[in-house]
């Protein structure tokens, strides 16, 4: 009877609100979590949306020139990446890579098996920009166009490509490829002056439907599920917040019975 006045009376918790109490402790900690996961894709939201407005704007814009062999070594993945330019000069197709990769097919799950074909275009000065001239099956590889003399080729940006997780290393002596690594594309074929960019060449939409390489390879649409993620996590706070006021309401209703 001592122990339970001087609980009531220092306002000590009586041991079967402990749990209760832990319960609430747990809850709200979880409650913090979420929120600050929900919250922190809004924020990635309001970056992605950022940056497709600014991927589309330098896609669609008015084609330019590229960034001038003088200036590459201030080349900037976040300044010049999807500008739209036009670059003129000479396929040293010799020397083109075939780099693994597959195109969406037309059913949805099942894309087409290939390669991109990137080939050095050799510029007026002497210097050499990489161009992606775009997909080909692979029963078609060998079938694939390959235009001689000069050409003007409009295409977006794009840098130097890092290998991805679950990537295969490229194999240069094999002639396997599988990113588009730049620099080993010009130390594999002996190429000086190379750009720290190459072009991804447009499709061109007057070409016929069978015919190969196929441009447009750069996908201008990114994910975009933050919002999804967001109602995610701000949903689970909710149904969380809920169970616990259910349990809390039946756990005081047992108390007092």
């Amino acid at each position: 009877m001592a122990t339970q006045t001087l609980r009531e009376e220092t306002g000590t918790p009586r041991p079967r609100w402990r749990a209760l109490i832990m319960a609430g402790i747990a809850t709200l900690v979880s409650l913090a979590i979420l929120v600050g996961l929900g919250t922190w894709q809004l924020q990635r939201l309001a970056w992605k949306e950022g940056l497709i407005a600014q991927i589309e704007a330098r896609a669609y814009g008015e084609p330019g020139e590229i960034l001038p062999e003088s200036a590459w070594g201030t080349f900037s993945r976040d300044d010049q990446e999807y500008r739209r330019v036009v670059v003129s000069g000479e396929y040293l197709l010799d020397e083109e890579i075939a780099v693994h990769g597959l195109l969406p097919g037309e059913t949805r799950g099942q894309p087409l098996q290939g390669y991109y074909l990137l080939t050095p275009l050799r510029l007026e000065t002497g210097a050499i920009v990489v161009v992606n001239r775009g997909f080909v099956p692979t029963p078609l590889l060998e079938e694939a166009a390959e235009p001689e003399g000069a050409v003007t080729v409009e295409g977006l940006v794009r840098a130097s490509e890092e290998q991805p997780p679950f990537v295969p290393d490229n194999d240069p002596a094999a002639g396997q490829w599988f990113t588009r690594d730049l620099d080993a594309i010009a130390q594999a074929r002996g190429l000086e002056r190379v750009a720290p960019f190459y072009v991804d060449a447009v499709r061109d939409e007057a070409a016929p439907a069978d015919a190969w390489p196929r441009g447009g390879a750069t996908v201008l649409e990114p994910p975009n599920n933050h919002l999804q993620y967001a109602f995610t996590w701000f949903g689970l706070a909710a149904v969380l917040a809920v169970v616990f006021t259910v349990f809390s309401w039946k756990w005081v209703r047992g108390q007092e019975l």
